[in-house]
């Protein structure tokens, strides 16, 4: 077999239009889909791109989305339906051995469905009996807390403040989300040490810096539009480095399809100046260099330190009992390129630190952000232009979300806020976040399980005991727009409720209506479809909460009509308003986005130094895993096995193709790795050469969980892949069987999808 190429050819370009023409018509929805393009992300009434946070332009462009934005527009506006017609002809059993993507060009959902265990089948149900079934099932529920309800990304604002809304008064905070499997570490520890946890930055601070660190992502495959800003603030002098344990090639040359030179005479833009090629989990340690670096040799900001911050004694002394040799260990990185790095940082008058999930999906997830503060404050690098921290998240609306209630543990500030706006109780006790959720739900304890989009089942760890429960509940019900895997696994009643995308109109008797979500930079921002409905029995997720709160809340439930829910439903400005009277920062919800069409940010204390923490400070944080934890737990595994981790121990992370948005899987298609297959295992062509195999070869991967469990994945590929020594990658969410949920960060509880030790044998050879 030959050897995967090195991939040398820019990010995006004609390949990038290419694929999204391929991906319009694969999905049959080149008319629909190409209208909606034109709409997306546009100032004036066009909707705001789901495929990802990364903030809008503040100028109009003719198109302002990139590759995966077309991909997830395709899939939400394909003509094809999934519906009674589509159920009649494939049972249950059938379809739970489709793939992720076979299910995913299944089509539309166009109609309420509920389970027939007869037939194995869904069947169509009208929306007053599936009403009626969701509200008994619940009614009879010995206590609210056997109900869990989760929600995706993909929701707006204005249904996310109506969910969490009916959820509480229902009962209950048992309310995971998909924040808790990706940056909860971020919102936990900027939270804790500044005060807020989301970023401190804007878009126009990328044009500002002269220094911007990227860790842990690839925004080549995971958000394309980043690239357009990395190039621009290359362009104007800033300096890029990548800490990443993956060269990304698609990272150092951009083609920009909105530049006609680019596109017509091959030009392109650099963005990344160097990568430093970390061992994986080794950030805290590699930041711990840099820090130990910058205050022994006096390159820190003492006067910002002194008037803003608290508890800087502790982190100095712990710098200092940190050895030379424990940081190269557990960082991977020799200790004259990390001097090398901290002189950039002491040079540096504006610097911006940029993260994804190579941060934050591993136990020490939350050291990991903690020692990107750490560094940012000793620099003084928050509150001033060009400088901060800049989270990227994934779906677009996550923080938004997060922003509007969703949460298990909300504040008793916020519950305070909604016990007077509308004169009922809120519940106190914190809830279950997804992995707590899950071990209830596969211990029983969930009788009633809810999904505001997403697929709960796939994303989180441990998927097959968790679709195993599911079959064991009451009642599972799923509000979407695509089928999903976590939707074939029914209990005794199974419901799909079809919502409509982002991408359609939204009527009500009020007439339009629009919606708002937040980006990745607290932008309030509005967002309303163009199409035509792909079905008429398509209702807006706002409309199936407000039906669901008015079957559930009768006069024996304890309301007695303070909460409007059809009214909110039906007028999008009379949920803003209680929106505005709840949350705060939404003071004159409305009239803010009459005054700026296109939005407005969210006042963020610390961009101004103000610091909403425990001391009153901006907080440093100790790290609390030795820096040498990732390859101490490594080495621990291999003595445990009896090996060597040299030999068959190594370290995976998961990663996703350029052809997937989260769990969602539009193809197979690599290209920046050069594969078309799933079922793959990347490893360096140094380190398969050492261990005598090839290209091609088969390899079963083996992980020893936390209850000394086997847990097994295989057989894979062996593919080749720019990737640190004693480490591999293999794509998630296929990985995710691999891991338990008892392997997360201590406190955000969000699972190690990102460092896992496993063990690697060769079962089978390379075809000739």
């Amino acid at each position: 077999m030959r050897k995967i190429p090195v991939y040398n050819h820019p990010a995006a370009g004609w390949p990038a239009l290419a694929s999204s023409a391929r991906k319009l018509m694969s999905f049959n929805a080149v008319a629909r889909g190409s209208r909606s393009v034109l709409r997306g992300n546009q100032p004036e009434g066009g909707f705001d791109c789901p495929g990802c946070a990364w903030p809008d332009h503040k100028s109009p462009k003719t198109i302002d989305m990139c590759e995966n934005g077309i991909k997830v527009v395709a899939s939400e506006t394909m003509a094809t339906r999934a519906d009674a017609d589509f159920f009649a002809q494939h049972s249950l059993k059938e379809l739970q051995k489709w793939s992720g993507y076979q299910l995913e060009h299944a089509g539309r959902l166009s109609e309420p469905l509920r389970y027939d265990s007869a037939q194995d089948r869904y069947v169509p149900i009208t929306w007053e009996e599936a009403y009626q079934c969701i509200a008994q099932n619940l009614q009879q529920l010995d206590n609210p807390n056997e109900a869990m309800f989760y929600t995706s990304g993909r929701i707006t604002n204005e249904p996310a403040f109506l969910f969490q809304l009916m959820v509480r008064s229902f009962g209950t905070n048992n309310m995971p989300d998909c924040s808790n499997m990706c940056h909860e570490p971020t919102s936990v520890m900027l939270a804790k040490q500044l005060g807020i946890g989301k970023a401190t930055v804007t878009l126009e601070d990328f044009s500002r810096a002269k220094l911007i660190l990227l860790f842990g992502q690839n925004p080549a495959t995971n958000h394309p539009r980043m690239l357009e800003m990395l190039a621009h603030s290359h362009h104007q002098g800033c300096r890029i480095i990548s800490i990443n344990p993956m060269r990304e090639q698609a990272l150092f040359k951009f083609r920009n399809p909105q530049k006609p030179l680019h596109m017509v005479a091959s030009q392109s833009d650099k963005m990344v100046d160097e990568v430093v090629q970390i061992r994986i989990g080794g950030d805290a340690a590699l930041l711990t260099g840099v820090a130990k670096w910058l205050v022994a040799n006096d390159h820190i900001n003492t006067d910002f330190i002194s008037t803003h911050t608290a508890h800087f004694t502790a982190l100095e002394a712990w710098l200092e009992q940190q050895s030379w040799a424990d940081i190269e260990q557990g960082s991977g990185i020799d200790k004259a390129q990390i001097i090398t790095l901290a002189t950039l940082v002491a040079a540096s008058p504006a610097t911006i630190c940029t993260w994804g999930m190579g941060i934050t999906q591993h136990v020490q997830g939350e050291d990991n952000v903690a020692m990107i503060t750490n560094l940012l404050l000793l620099m003084g690098m928050i509150g001033v232009e060009g400088a901060g921290a800049s989270p990227v998240r994934g779906h677009s609306n996550v923080q938004g979300d997060r922003t509007m209630g969703i949460h298990e543990r909300p504040s008793q500030s916020f519950l305070d806020n909604l016990e007077k706006v509308f004169k009922q109780p809120m519940p106190r006790e914190h809830g279950f976040d997804v992995v707590q959720g899950a071990k209830a739900l596969i211990d029983g304890k969930i009788k009633v399980f809810m999904g505001l989009g997403g697929n709960y089942s796939m994303a989180a760890p441990d998927c097959k005991s968790i679709q195993q429960a599911l079959t064991q509940t009451k009642l599972n019900v799923f509000v979407g727009t695509k089928l999903n895997e976590t939707m074939l696994h029914p209990g005794a009643n199974n419901i799909i409720l079809p919502s409509l995308s982002r991408t359609e109109k939204l009527t009500t008797a009020k007439g339009v209506q629009f919606a708002t979500i937040e980006d990745s930079m607290c932008q309030i921002v509005p967002t309303q479809g163009r199409l035509a409905p792909i079905s008429d029995a398509l209702k807006s997720d706002a409309q199936i909460i407000a039906d669901i709160a008015t079957h559930l809340f009768t006069e024996d439930r304890s309301l007695d009509g303070h909460i409007p829910w059809q009214a909110m439903a039906e007028d999008f400005n009379l949920t803003r308003d209680y929106i505005a009277k709840a949350i705060s920062g939404f003071e004159d919800f409305n009239q803010r986005l009459q005054a700026a069409p296109r939005g407005f940010h969210l006042f963020h204390p610390a961009r101004v130094r103000q610091w909403h923490t425990k001391s009153g400070k901006a907080e440093f944080v100790v790290p609390q895993y030795p820096i040498t934890y990732g390859q101490a737990q490594l080495s621990d595994s291999a003595n445990y096995a009896g090996g060597t981790s040299s030999e068959s121990h190594w370290q995976l992370t998961t990663v996703r193709s350029h052809d997937q948005f989260n769990t969602t899987i539009f193809g197979y298609e690599d290209r920046y790795r050069h594969t078309s297959r799933r079922d793959v295992l990347f490893m360096h062509p140094d380190e398969i050469k050492r261990m005598g195999w090839q290209v091609g070869d088969q390899i079963m991967v083996t992980r020893q969980d936390s209850k000394q469990q086997q847990r097994v994945l295989g057989p894979l590929i062996l593919s080749e892949m720019d990737i640190a020594a004693n480490a591999v990658a293999a794509y998630y969410p296929e990985c995710n069987d691999l891991i338990d949920l008892d392997t997360h960060a201590p406190d955000s509880r969000t699972p190690a999808y990102k460092s896992l030790n496993v063990v690697l044998e060769k079962v089978g050879s390379a075809a000739a």
